[in-house]
């Protein structure tokens, strides 16, 4: 990306979110698999774990929603656009692949926080506190943008079948649930168990989710946050690289 022309391109990505907004939040898969989904499996767990206090599981069900609503959109938008002729237009206007990309993903970041503040606020009204309100906007923030680049990262095998994505980021999904320490504590966890719990983003982010709300940690505080930027920007520069040698073989 030509550095002189950074500014504009950020203004034709927020251009693209706004698109992306405008066209999918609405739909039944993003609203299905982004807010029903973590919801049913959260009540899954609360109603056959009720010896585990709201204080374990409130955390647990932030990390979840953020990384289903956070993974919702983006896989799925570019099959969405090559379906409809739209990729290629936007192929043709001046903008980047890159810019591309930031657009999506910054629909996906934007749909995540907002679905994940609502279950925030679900936990304080349930009776819990909110003890680190910056860590818990940076966790969110941060986490954010890594598990949409995740999903966009899903959406690089060049196909128009927006269903193919969307099971291949299930088939991820929830085995990372299964191994983060969201419903099991990661104190509970065998040797090979807390192996797998450290790679994966989701880990660290309801690590410091349940910091914010209780004050208690598994990780310090500082290995989270920087294990959880390092995922990040491995993973959105990754989706950039792959999307832009991918991109040819959409149009």
């Amino acid at each position: 990306m030509n550095p002189a022309g950074l500014p504009e391109q950020v203004r034709r990505a927020w251009a693209i979110a706004k698109k992306d907004i405008r066209l999918y939040y609405a739909k039944k898969s993003v609203l299905i698999f982004g807010v029903l989904m973590p919801v049913f499996l959260f009540l899954a767990f609360f109603t056959g774990s009720r010896q585990l206090p709201l204080a374990f599981l409130i955390p647990g069900l932030v990390g979840v929603t953020l990384l289903f609503t956070a993974t919702a959109l983006s896989p799925a938008i570019f099959s969405w656009e090559g379906r409809h002729g739209t990729l290629e237009r936007l192929a043709s206007c001046p903008i980047t692949i890159e810019a591309i990309v930031l657009g999506d993903m910054i629909a996906s970041i934007l749909f995540g926080i907002g679905i994940t503040t609502i279950t925030i606020f679900i936990g304080l009204a349930l009776g819990l506190s909110l003890l680190h309100w910056i860590t818990m906007i940076a966790s969110i923030l941060l986490a954010s943008c890594c598990f949409s680049a995740i999903g966009m990262l899903l959406a690089v095998p060049p196909t128009n079948e927006p269903s193919t994505p969307m099971m291949l980021s299930l088939l991820i999904k929830f085995p990372l649930v299964f191994i983060s320490g969201v419903f099991v504590p990661l104190e509970q966890l065998p040797s090979w168990g807390l192996a797998l719990s450290a790679c994966s983003p989701l880990t660290y982010f309801t690590d410091l989710v349940r910091y914010s709300f209780t004050g208690e940690h598994f990780f310090p505080v500082v290995v989270d946050i920087a294990i959880l930027g390092v995922f990040t920007l491995v993973f959105t520069a990754g989706t950039m690289y792959l999307h832009k040698r991918t991109m040819p073989k959409r149009i």
